[in-house]
């Protein structure tokens, strides 16, 4: 038996076929571009994430043949938040508007005005950020009144995907958290937004939790994608939720960090939780619980950044040996909001910055300060956390960049608290893929799918000496954008 996660991501798509004990089968990704039409706007093709789908799916069950006839469930993980539209005739009317696009500040701010933060956050338990769903809805109607005129279907980007598959128009608890539609504490679709936007309930997809059956692949696809039997599909989960279930993240006092393109700090409850200053997001998780959450915008993509755009001619192994045999150089700061920030301040305005250079720095000393500034960036989450008392037992890394073992001390050091590493770093895919097995009868329960395939192998014990230097490179990190924050507004509203 073989149960299929597909992580659909912001770069790729990856695609993970696992046996019940958690034995990795086989893999196979395909990735795909991220359009940037003007400053701090990001969009992507639906259709580049469907054929990115077939294809890993189809590149799987060339390299593996006994997955043919063996899929007994799919599930998904998926970017969060993005903005889907589809007419009458389930035709993609625009570009998918991501995650990480910022457009919509004036968007976010007139809902806010509308409600209040206090009601708003009564009816959605969250702020109204330019990153979530809803402010592109009205951003869409506003500006391109003639295509918002034409939808009838809004779907997330994995929801994309299940349509292609199966038909069906669903999504789950998790990932409708994030669209700034959902009424988390009760999970079910807020009446006092969808009225304000003119949002008929009907164009929104059907909710699920993470672990149901939403549907079965269409014998078509079927035969286009070379698979026999009757094959269903669950639900699945946002790609946060589903990665803190690849990561055992399910249970209150665990906390997941992803270093992925985008950063994130996650915390499991089992009741439903909001902070008062609503600087962590209050969604709901994928083992029908509750988690918060923080986020920056910016993490292992500032890496990315300033390998490939800036040292396009030097490999990843190369810089990163050079910040390894360098040492901190706490007055070096560099503040990753290469996309603005979210968590904690909010700030579409917010620009990436190198503090504190001189004559003498060296490359190395840059790579490593670009790791620290996103270290310190995810400890503001982890602070917030922290200052609404939410437990701490045990902290997780998950994401492209945790490959990077000197990113790991870097960040047990800066959190001053162990890092657990875990038997496995498949992250989202490999949540979903559990997911796909209790939707199924596979496991008991989400958590119990949790317990019988991940493990805990080892611990990374912070430096006493390290974490005080690091403590005050964090204190000085925070003044800076304290400083900074009227120059981002200022320059932003400039032609210069």
């Amino acid at each position: 038996m073989a149960l299929l996660g597909i992580d659909l991501g912001t770069s790729s798509v990856k695609v993970l076929a696992v046996e019940a004990d958690g034995t990795i089968i086989g893999e196979a990704s395909k990735s795909y571009m991220v359009n940037y039409p003007k400053e701090n706007w990001a969009e992507q093709n639906p259709e580049d994430w469907w054929k990115g789908t077939k294809e890993a799916i189809k590149t799987l069950i060339q390299n593996y043949p006994i997955l043919k006839n063996t899929i007994h469930a799919i599930s998904f993980s998926g970017q969060m938040h993005g903005l889907v539209i589809l007419d009458e005739n389930n035709q993609v009317l625009r570009p998918a508007i991501l995650w990480c696009d910022q457009r919509t500040e004036k968007e976010c701010e007139s809902i806010t005005a509308f409600f209040g933060q206090e009601k708003l956050t009564q009816y959605i338990g969250n702020k109204m950020l330019p990153g979530f769903t809803a402010p592109k809805i009205l951003w869409v109607k506003q500006y391109e009144p003639s295509i918002y005129m034409k939808i009838r279907h809004i779907l997330l980007p994995k929801d994309y995907i299940r349509f292609r598959l199966t038909g069906d128009y669903a999504t789950d608890f998790s990932d409708a958290s994030g669209m700034a539609l959902l009424d988390v504490k009760n999970k079910k679709w807020s009446k006092e937004l969808l009225k304000h936007l003119e949002i008929d309930e009907t164009v929104l997809p059907k909710l699920y939790h993470s672990y149901e059956i939403t549907g079965r692949i269409s014998n078509d696809i079927m035969t286009e994608l070379g698979l026999e039997g009757d094959i269903p599909v669950i639900a699945g989960a946002s790609d946060q939720a589903a990665g803190a279930i690849g990561t055992g993240t399910v249970e209150e006092g665990m906390v997941s960090v992803t270093l992925g393109t985008s950063g994130v700090v996650f915390s499991a409850h089992n009741q439903y939780a909001v902070d008062a200053k609503n600087r962590l997001h209050a969604f709901c998780h994928a083992n029908g619980k509750y988690h918060s959450m923080g986020v920056m915008l910016s993490a292992a993509s500032c890496l990315k950044w300033w390998v490939e755009d800036i040292h396009p001619d030097l490999a990843f192994e190369e810089i990163l040996e050079e910040a390894e045999n360098t040492e901190s150089k706490p007055k070096l700061i560099f503040l990753p909001y290469l996309m603005g920030e979210r968590t904690p301040y909010s700030d579409p305005d917010a620009k990436g910055c190198f503090i504190g250079l001189t004559m003498n720095t060296t490359r190395g000393e840059m790579t490593r300060a670009v790791l620290e500034g996103v270290a310190y960036g995810l400890r503001d989450s982890l602070e917030i956390l922290r200052d609404i008392h939410i437990p701490i037992r045990e902290i997780r890394v998950i994401g492209g960049g945790s490959k990077s073992k000197l990113w790991i001390h870097i960040l047990a050091n800066v959190f001053n608290t162990p890092i657990q590493m875990i038997n496995t770093n498949q992250g989202g895919a490999l949540g979903a893929a559990l997911l796909a097995g209790v939707g199924i009868g596979v496991y008991s329960s989400v958590d119990s799918a949790c317990k019988s395939v991940i493990q805990v192998i080892n611990s990374i014990e912070p430096n006493l000496e390290c974490s005080n230097e690091y403590d005050k490179g964090y204190r000085l990190y925070q003044r800076l954008y304290r400083e900074l924050e009227n120059y981002f507004k200022f320059s932003a509203r400039q032609k210069l």
